[in-house]
């Protein structure tokens, strides 16, 4: 088959990452093309063991492509997705640009699947929020298990969540600390070096942040608009890896040891919970790998029937770039290429 792949923002760190993951998981294209802005016109970038030059995303044209992977942004995404979509090409979007949009699947690929069959409205398919992902992953099983009535969910969310400059700051804040530098901020509202911020995203009319908000909003439209979910996100001074303190209200009984068995056979989850010293998942152990992390199953005794638990992920991976090849691999097997992917 001939298969085309484009990475739009393939210079930054979604897209450097989304191009990673393609060679590991030997996704096959017969051609993969580095977008970038005209700035980064001829810069290389790595794809396995090969190196590609990026070209101009202006110049491209999208007929060349099968599916085009957007990594660069909402403004990049709301310009250039609809032209690609128009082009006869599929777009996978990692921005908020499309995610509410009905006529747009959002879709993860070990939950809602079946979604992903909406495409052919727009020709553009939506990944959620980082932080969403990751969650619904978790959700999902306990979901179909014993239909999850209401969710509260304080996030831990690195700083990489929120670019390659954000997460330059940390560095140079944490280093100028220890040498009694000014800690000053640019990228963030505080000093996040040894510090936690709860704002992430800008504020809304009910106090409530675009973060929190798109968290309530994409946990409805993939896993069930019943739920009841409220938010508190939270920057904190890691690299890489969002943590979630997840409870849980059941409309029917469901115990730690049940959602333990559940979710060890969940696909995209990992059940790391001893119960012991060092018996569960920090970010810095998520990094690189492709699982949801599950820990601290324990029963809420202050609700009828309630869970809590603790959700670790590579947000670079499952909250952004994974999931944008995993739903590019789904397309793949569920034949939904149509004419576009022609056998050599």
């Amino acid at each position: 088959m001939s298969l085309t792949v484009a990475v739009v923002g393939a210079t930054g760190m979604v897209g450097q990452e989304v191009l990673a993951i393609l060679a590991e998981r030997l996704f096959p294209a017969d051609e993969v093309h580095a977008l970038a802005s005209r700035n980064s016109l001829g810069r290389e970038v790595s794809y396995g063991d090969k190196t590609l030059k990026c070209q101009d995303l202006d110049q491209y044209d999208f007929s060349k492509a099968t599916i085009a992977i957007f990594a660069a942004g909402g403004d990049v995404s709301k310009e250039y997705a609809p032209k690609a979509g128009k082009a006869g090409c599929i777009v996978i979007d990692n921005s908020s640009a499309f995610r509410l949009d009905p006529d747009v699947p959002l879709v993860v690929p070990e939950v809602n699947p079946d979604a992903v069959e909406g495409f052919v409205k727009k020709n553009i398919i939506a990944n959620p929020n980082c932080s969403t992902a990751q969650l619904v992953v978790a959700l999902k099983p306990l979901h179909d298990r014993a239909k999850i009535k209401r969710v509260v969910v304080s996030t831990y969310q690195s700083v990489s969540g929120a670019g390659k400059d954000a997460a330059d700051e940390l560095f140079r804040q944490t280093k100028g600390i220890f040498v009694g530098d000014d800690a000053t901020s640019e990228n963030f509202t505080k000093q996040i070096a040894f510090n936690v911020i709860p704002h992430i995203d800008v504020f809304m009319d009910d106090g409530s942040t675009k973060e929190e908000f798109k968290m309530t909003a994409e946990t409805k439209k993939i896993l069930d608009p019943s739920i009841k979910l409220t938010a508190t996100a939270v920057r904190v001074p890691v690299f890489v890896g969002h943590s979630e303190a997840v409870n849980i209200e059941f409309e029917n009984e469901i115990s730690a040891e049940e959602a333990t068995s559940i979710l060890r056979e969940a696909p995209g989850c990992l059940v790391v919970d001893k119960r012991e010293d060092g018996g569960y998942v920090t970010p810095v152990e998520c990094v690189g790998d492709f699982a949801t992390f599950i820990s601290r199953i324990r029963e809420d005794p202050t609700v009828e029937h309630g869970l809590n638990l603790w959700v670790v992920s590579d947000n670079l991976r499952k909250g952004a770039a994974l999931n944008a090849v995993q739903i590019a691999e789904l397309l793949l097997n569920r034949g939904l290429l149509g004419d576009k992917v022609q056998m050599h």
